[in-house]
């Protein structure tokens, strides 16, 4: 994606404007990577995981009756996650120390977001690819575990490997 370089700048200048953060990220709304500044931390993985929070939160929204996804924020006990909507088809994600002024967590995640989709509608209007040329490769497919139907019970009659057997008849 030719809009790749500026998205990296975009990051780059946010975490200059706010100094706790501790990575920022843009990827796809289907959770493929765009741009990243994430020392120490797997950008394909969180990206991965945005992507899934990110289909919770607008499905939550739309329940609620709270309209479209704008931002989702996690606070964890060393500090927080937000996500922001960037345009229709990118996300912005950061990560951040638990000491950071959230207000200004939120204005500078909210401006960049917009900015970031900006750039990527941009280059989509252009016709480049919204999702990087340098998709990560699996090297074996993801296990699948079966689901159940609806209303169908969850419980089973056969032992699973970890479901210890008895003796008893």
């Amino acid at each position: 994606m030719a809009a790749e370089p500026e998205v990296l700048d975009e990051l780059h200048r946010l975490r200059a404007r706010v100094p706790q953060l501790t990575g920022a990220l843009a990827a796809s709304v289907d959770g493929l990577v765009l741009a990243h500044d994430t020392p120490g931390v797997e950008p394909e993985g969180v990206a991965a995981l945005t992507a899934a929070a990110l289909g919770v939160a607008v499905r939550m929204a739309d329940a609620t009756g709270q309209g479209d996804f704008r931002e989702l924020l996690v606070r964890g006990v060393d500090g927080y996650v937000a996500t922001y909507a960037a345009g229709a088809s990118a996300v912005l994600t950061l990560l951040a120390q638990d000491r950071v002024n959230v207000g200004r967590l939120h204005l500078e995640g909210r401006r960049s977001g917009t900015r970031i989709g900006e750039l990527v509608e941009a280059a989509t209007a252009r016709g480049e690819p919204v999702t990087p040329a340098r998709a990560p490769t699996r090297t074996a497919p993801l296990p699948t575990r079966a689901r159940p139907a609806r209303g169908a019970s969850r419980t089973s009659t056969t032992p699973t490997p970890n479901t210890p057997r008895t003796s008893e008849s």
